[in-house]
C-alpha cells in the first residue's frame, strides 16, 4: 500500500504528529470568536511553527504547450499564489501541465484524450519543467537531489512521455517514473485528488452538480476513502482465490500422504544391501588412493629431468654471454675502423675543391699554351708560305724580264690587266665573305644567347607572377578575416563549420567533428607564430573525427561546400576526454619551451591530436637559429627531443636543418592589420619588379629582331658575295687557260714582292714574340700542372690509405656477422633449450594438476589419505566382482537409490504441501482478523471525518451569517447539503438549489475548504473559483480562503481566476502571477481602435 494510504490509516507516526498539529491550527483559523483565548492563540503558535518546505511547487516553465510557444519561467512562493489573466491567456495550461508533469494522464486534466494532443501545431514535441522543494524533515533523498527536486517532462507528437528527474546542480538523477511516484507518495502529493487540484471541469461536475450521489463521491475521493474502499474489495477478492487453493490443495495433500506410506515400506525393506555397499565404498576410497600413489610414483623421472636440464642452462648461458662479448668487440672494431674511414673520405671531399681549382688552372694554362702553339704554328707556316711566294715572284719577275723582251702585244696586256683586276676583286669578295661569316656567327650566338634569357626571364616571371597572385589571395583572405578569423583557412571555411553544426544537431554525427585545429590554438608567444606554422603546416587546416562514419559524414559535407577548392584532411582517432599523459616522452628544457607547452589548447580532443600526428610535446622552439644549432647539435641534445625550429621557421635536426621557404605567418599571425600591411607593401615592391620584368623583356624582343633582321641581312650579302666569287673565279679560270704568250707587267709583280718581304719580317717579328710567350706560358703551365698532380697525388695517398681500411672493414663486418651468426646459432640452442625446459615444466604442472585433481577427488571420496599396499588393477577386480553381486541383488529387490530417492521425494512433498496447507489456513484467518479490524477502522474513519466536515462546513457557513446542514448517508452513497441564507430563527433551511449563484458558489468554497481541513496536502490548486460569485460572495470568499491560508504557512495555495486581484492586501505571503493577455486579444484590440478612428 502506498504511503498516501498508509496515512489515511494512521499508520505513519510523524504522520499523525503533524495531521494532529495542522488540525489545531486549522481550528484557531476557522473558529474566530476564540481569538482572545490565550490558550487557543499559544496553540495556534505552535501550530504556525510547524513548517514543512518539502513537496510545494518552486517554479514552472512550459514550452510549446497547448497552443503557447512559451510561458514561464513563474517561481511560486511558498504560501499563496495568484495566477491572474484573461481567458486564453494560459492559466489552465499551467494547471494541466502541472498534472501531467507530476504523472497525471490526459483524462485526469479533462484538457485532452492523449498526450499528443498537448503537443502545439507545428511544433515536434512540448517540454514542462516542475521544481519541487526538497527541505525539512519530510525531504526525500536529500544527500541525492539536494534542497529542491527538478522534473523535466517532454511529450512528442506520437504522445510518449520522457522524464528526467534532475538535482540542484542540474545533474540527472533518474529517467523512471518509479522514482517520481516515490517522490508523490514521499510528499502525499495527489494529482488525481480534486482537493489537491481542482480543475474547472471537475468543479462543474462535483461542486455545481445537482445529484447527491456526485457530491458523495467527491468526498470519498477528496478523503482517499474511495481508495481504501477499493482496497479492501481487491483484499477480499485476493481471500477468495486463496480459499479455494486450499480446497484444491487438501485433495492433493491425501494424494501424497497415500504416496509417502508406500515408499516408506519400500524403503525400511533395503537394509541388507548395507553391508556390500559399506564394503564397496571402502574398496572405492582404496582404489582413490590408489590411483593417486601410481600417479606420484610416474612423476620422480620428470623432477630429475627438469633439474638435469636447469643445471645444463648455464652452459648455454656462458657461450651465449661469450659470443655477446665477441659481437660487442666485433661491432666496436667495425665503428672504430668506419669511423677512421669517414675521417678519411672527409678528408678527401676537403681536399677534392682545392684539387678540381688546380685542374681547372692547369687546364686553363694548357689551353693558353696550345693557343700560343698554334699561333706560332701559323707564324712558322705564314712565314714559309711567305719565302714560297717570295720565291715563286723573283722566279716570275725574271721569266718576265726574259718574256717582255721577247714578247709584245695589246691584247695580252689586257688579258693580263684583266686577271689582275678580277684577283684582286676576288681578294676582296674573299675578305667580304669572311667578314660576313663573321658577322652571321656573331648575330646567331647573339641572337640565341638573347632568346636563351628571354626563355629564362619566362621562366623567373611565371614563377614571379604564381607569387603575387599568391599574395593577392593572401591579402584578400587577410582583409575577410577582420570579420571573421575562419576566412584566413579558406573561403568555404564558415559555409563548412555551419554545415557541420546543422548536422550534429540533426544527430548526424556521433561526435561533433573538431577543426580546423589552426582555429582551435592559441599561441603563448605571438613570435613563435613562424615556427609554429612551419611545424604543423598542413594540419592546421585539418579535421579530426571520432569514427569512419563521422568521417564519411564530413566528406559527403566537404564535397557539397568545398566546390572546386582543395579540402580539408581528415584525421580519424577516437575522442578522449583528457589530454594525453607525455610526461615520459616529452621534452623538457629549462630554458626553451615545447610546441605543446607553447600553445593554449582548450579542448583535449585538439591536443590530442597534434601530439599524436606531429608529437609536439618533443619538439622545442628556440628563437635564434645559432642557439638552436647549438642546442641540437651539441654533444649533448636534450633528452625525447629530435628536433626545433627557430623563430625564422628554419628546421634544426641533430645532424642537419632546413631553411624555411615561408617568411610570414599565414594562419596564426595575432596583428592582421600588420599583415595586411605587409602583404600590400610586398606586392607593390612585386609590381614595380613586374614592370621591370616586362621592360627586360621588351628590350630583349627588340635585340632579337634586330638580330634576326641584321643576320637575313648578311646571309642576303654572304650570297651575293659568293655568287659573285664564283663568277669571276670561273673568268679568271678561263683567262689563265688562254695558252698565248703573257706579256704581264713587271711592276706589280715587284711590289707585290716587295709587300712578301715587308710581311716575311714582320711575321718573323710576331714568330719571335709567340716563342717568347709559348715558353712563359709552357713554364706557368708546368708549375701548375706540378701543383694539381702533387695534390692529386696526395688524394690517391689517402684514397689508397681508405682502400686498405675498407678492406679492414669489410673483414670486420664479416667478423661481425660471424659473431652474430654464433651468438645467433647459441640463441637459437639456448631458446630450444628453454622452450624444452618449459615444455617439462608445463608437463609437470600438468600431471602436479592430474595429481591435485585425483588428490581432491580422492579427498571427495575419503577424506584421510589411505596407504594402500594392492595395485589399482587388482582393487579394480574386487570392486567390479562387488558391483555385479549387488546389482544381482538389486534385481531382485530393485534398485536402491531410485528406491530411497522415490521415499524422500515423497516425504518432502508431503512435508512441503503441509506445511503450505497450514500456512495459508494462518494466513486466511489472520486476513479475516486485519479485514474485520480495517473494516472497523474505516467505518471510525469515515464517521470520524463526515463528522470533521459537517464541523468546518458550518463553522465556514457562521462566518457570514448563514446555517446549514449536511447529511451522509453512508448505506446509500448520497451527501445531501443544506443552507440557510440568514440566522436559523429569520428563515428556512432549503436545499442549495434555491440558492442564488453568487451564494451556491460560497456554500461550495465552505464545502471545499471544509475537504481541505481533513485532508493532506503539501499544495492546493483551485481554478477560477469565483466565476460564479458575486462581488460580495467573492470578497467574503477570498477573505475566508485567504485566513485559511495565510493560518497555514507549511502549505502552499495556487489560486487560477481572471478577476484582477489588485485590492488585495500587501504580504509577504501572498504573490501575484499576471499572465500576458493572448496574441489574439490584442489582434482584436487593435482592430477596435482602428474602427472607433
Amino acid at each position: 500500500m502506498s504511503k498516501r494510504r498508509s496515512a489515511a490509516g494512521n499508520e505513519n507516526p510523524n504522520k499523525r504528529l503533524k495531521s494532529a498539529a495542522r488540525t489545531e491550527e486549522e481550528e484557531a483559523n476557522i473558529d474566530d470568536c476564540d481569538q482572545g483565548d490565550p490558550t487557543q492563540n499559544q496553540r495556534f503558535q505552535c501550530a504556525s511553527d510547524v513548517v514543512s518546505d518539502a513537496g510545494i511547487v518552486e517554479s514552472i516553465t512550459l514550452k510549446n504547450f497547448m497552443c503557447h510557444s512559451l510561458l514561464g519561467p513563474f517561481a511560486f512562493c511558498p504560501n499563496v499564489n495568484f495566477v491572474v489573466g484573461n481567458n486564453g491567456s494560459g492559466k489552465s495550461a499551467i494547471l494541466t501541465a502541472l498534472i501531467v508533469a507530476l504523472g497525471g494522464n490526459a483524462q485526469a486534466t479533462n484538457r485532452g484524450s492523449s498526450l499528443k494532443g498537448f503537443v502545439k501545431e507545428g511544433e515536434s514535441a512540448a517540454d514542462v519543467s516542475v521544481t519541487l522543494r526538497n527541505k525539512g524533515r519530510d525531504a526525500y533523498k536529500p544527500e541525492v537531489y539536494g534542497p529542491i527536486i527538478i522534473i523535466d517532462l517532454r511529450i512528442t507528437r506520437e504522445g510518449l512521455r520522457t522524464y528526467k528527474l534532475r538535482s540542484k546542480s542540474g545533474q540527472v538523477i533518474s529517467t523512471k517514473k518509479e522514482e517520481l511516484l516515490s517522490i508523490l507518495d514521499n510528499y502525499n502529493i495527489q494529482v488525481n485528488n480534486p482537493v489537491s487540484i481542482l480543475t474547472q471541469e471537475m468543479s462543474k461536475y462535483f461542486l455545481h452538480s445537482k445529484g447527491e450521489g456526485d457530491k458523495y463521491k467527491f468526498f470519498m475521493k477528496a478523503t482517499q476513502l474511495e481508495q481504501m474502499r477499493e482496497d479492501f474489495v481487491y483484499i477480499k477478492t485476493t481471500k477468495h482465490v486463496t480459499e479455494d487453493k486450499v480446497e484444491q490443495h487438501s485433495e492433493c495433500l491425501k494424494e501424497l500422504k497415500r504416496k509417502y506410506l508406500e515408499t516408506e515400506d519400500r524403503y525400511k525393506s533395503l537394509a541388507s544391501l548395507d553391508e556390500m555397499h559399506t564394503k564397496l565404498e571402502e574398496l572405492q576410497k582404496q582404489m582413490a588412493w590408489a590411483l593417486v600413489a601410481e600417479m606420484e610414483k610416474g612423476l620422480e623421472p620428470m623432477k630429475e629431468k627438469l633439474q638435469l636440464d636447469k643445471r645444463s642452462t648455464e652452459k648455454y648461458d656462458e657461450k651465449v654471454d661469450e659470443w655477446k662479448n665477441k659481437v660487442d668487440q666485433a661491432e666496436k672494431k667495425y665503428k672504430q675502423i668506419q669511423e677512421q674511414l669517414e675521417g678519411l673520405t672527409q678528408q678527401v671531399q676537403d681536399l677534392q675543391p682545392k684539387c678540381a681549382e688546380l685542374k681547372a688552372e692547369s687546364q686553363k694554362r694548357n689551353s693558353l699554351v696550345k693557343a700560343r702553339e698554334v699561333t706560332v704554328h701559323t707564324c712558322r707556316a705564314s712565314i714559309r708560305d711567305l719565302e714560297k711566294d717570295k720565291a715563286q715572284l723573283s722566279s716570275r719577275i725574271n721569266d718576265l724580264k726574259i718574256s717582255i723582251s721577247q714578247t709584245t702585244g695589246a691584247e695580252s696586256q689586257a688579258r693580263a690587266e684583266r686577271v689582275e683586276q678580277i684577283q684582286t676583286e676576288l681578294e676582296n669578295l674573299k675578305h667580304q665573305i669572311s667578314t660576313l661569316g663573321q658577322q652571321i656567327n656573331q648575330y646567331e650566338h647573339a641572337s640565341n644567347r638573347a632568346k636563351e634569357e628571354q626563355d629564362k626571364i619566362k621562366r623567373e616571371y611565371v614563377i614571379f607572377k604564381r607569387s603575387i597572385d599568391a599574395n593577392k589571395r593572401n591579402l584578400n583572405t587577410m582583409e575577410k578575416s577582420r570579420s571573421n578569423r575562419l576566412q584566413r583557412f579558406g573561403e568555404h571555411m564558415p559555409a563548412l563549420l555551419s554545415a557541420i553544426q546543422d548536422a550534429h544537431r540533426k544527430g548526424q554525427f556521433k561526435h561533433r567533428p573538431r577543426g580546423p585545429l589552426g582555429h582551435l590554438i592559441c599561441l603563448k608567444d605571438p613570435e613563435q607564430a613562424l615556427a609554429v606554422e612551419v611545424c604543423l603546416k598542413g594540419q592546421l587546416q585539418a579535421f579530426t573525427c571520432d569514427n569512419y562514419e563521422d568521417e564519411k559524414v564530413l566528406q559527403g559535407l566537404m564535397a557539397r561546400v568545398c566546390l572546386g577548392g582543395r579540402r580539408p584532411t581528415i584525421i580519424t582517432s577516437p575522442f578522449l576526454p583528457h589530454v594525453h599523459d607525455t610526461r615520459k616522452r616529452a621534452v623538457n628544457h629549462p630554458q626553451y619551451p615545447s610546441v605543446l607547452q607553447s600553445l593554449e589548447i582548450e579542448d583535449p580532443v585538439v591536443a590530442n591530436c597534434l601530439i599524436d600526428q606531429k608529437s609536439i610535446e618533443s619538439i622545442l622552439l628556440i628563437k635564434n637559429r645559432t642557439e638552436a644549432r647549438k642546442v641540437m647539435q651539441g654533444r649533448s641534445p636534450p633528452q625525447n627531443c629530435y628536433q626545433a625550429f627557430s623563430k625564422d621557421g628554419d628546421q634544426i635536426y641533430s645532424n642537419r636543418s632546413y631553411s624555411a621557404d615561408q617568411t610570414r605567418p599565414k594562419y596564426l599571425s595575432g596583428d592582421v592589420e600588420e599583415e595586411i600591411r605587409h602583404l600590400q607593401r610586398e606586392l607593390q615592391n612585386q609590381e614595380a619588379q613586374e614592370a621591370r620584368f616586362q621592360q627586360q623583356m621588351r628590350k630583349l624582343d627588340e635585340d632579337i629582331k634586330q638580330n634576326e633582321g641584321l643576320l637575313r641581312r648578311a646571309y642576303i650579302d654572304q650570297k651575293t658575295a659568293k655568287s659573285k666569287a664564283t663568277k669571276l673565279e670561273l673568268e679568271l679560270t678561263d683567262l689563265q687557260n688562254v695558252e698565248e704568250p703573257q706579256s704581264e707587267d713587271l711592276r706589280p709583280l715587284e711590289e707585290e714582292l716587295q709587300e712578301v718581304v715587308a710581311k716575311i719580317s714582320t711575321k718573323r717579328t710576331e714568330y719571335e714574340e709567340a716563342k717568347t710567350q709559348l715558353a712563359s706560358l709552357k713554364a706557368d703551365y708546368e708549375k701548375a700542372e706540378q701543383e694539381y698532380k702533387q695534390h692529386k697525388e696526395k688524394i690517391n695517398t689517402i684514397v689508397e690509405e681508405a682502400d686498405s681500411i675498407k678492406e679492414e672493414l669489410s673483414k670486420s663486418d664479416q667478423e661481425v656477422m660471424k659473431s652474430k651468426h654464433h651468438k645467433k646459432h647459441y640463441d637459437d640452442k639456448r631458446s630450444a633449450h628453454l622452450r624444452n625446459i618449459q615444455t617439462l615444466e608445463d608437463q609437470l604442472k600438468s600431471k602436479e594438476e592430474e595429481i591435485k585433481t585425483s588428490v581432491a577427488k580422492a579427498t571427495k571420496i575419503c577424506p584421510e589419505r589411505i596407504d594402500v599396499r594392492r595395485t589399482a588393477k587388482t582393487l579394480d577386480t574386487e570392486i567390479t566382482r562387488l558391483k555385479v553381486k549387488i546389482s544381482t541383488q538389486q534385481e531382485q529387490q530393485g534398485d536402491r537409490e531410485e528406491i530411497v530417492k522415490q521415499y524422500h521425494d515423497a516425504m518432502e512433498n508431503y512435508k512441503n504441501m503441509s506445511h503450505q496447507m497450514k500456512n495459508l489456513n494462518s494466513f486466511i484467518k489472520c486476513m479475516d482478523s486485519v479485514m474485520n479490524h480495517r473494516l472497523q477502522v474505516y467505518a471510525d474513519l469515515r464517521r470520524f471525518l463526515s463528522a470533521r466536515c459537517k464541523y468546518y462546513f458550518n463553522s465556514m457557513l457562521a462566518q457570514r451569517g448563514y446555517s446549514g446542514s449536511m447529511i451522509f448517508d453512508h448505506k446509500n452513497e448520497t451527501l445531501s447539503i443544506s443552507v440557510q441564507p440568514g440566522q436559523e430563527s429569520n428563515a428556512d433551511i432549503s436545499d442549495m438549489r434555491s440558492l442564488s449563484g453568487g451564494e451556491r458558489s460560497f456554500s461550495t468554497v465552505c464545502f471545499v475548504l471544509s475537504l481541505w481541513a481533513i485532508t493532506e496536502a503539501p499544495f492546493r490548486c483551485l481554478d477560477e473559483f469565483d466565476v460564479y460569485m458575486d462581488m460580495v460572495n467573492r470578497r467574503i470568499s477570498m477573505d475566508m480562503m485567504l485566513k485559511v491560508a495565510l493560518g497555514q504557512h507549511y502549505r502552499q495555495f495556487v489560486f487560477l481566476t481572471p478577476q484582477n486581484m489588485s485590492s488585495l492586501p500587501e504580504s509577504n505571503f501572498i504573490r501575484i502571477l499576471r499572465l500576458k493577455d493572448p496574441e489574439r486579444d490584442k489582434n482584436d484590440s487593435q482592430r477596435r481602435q482602428n474602427e472607433d478612428q
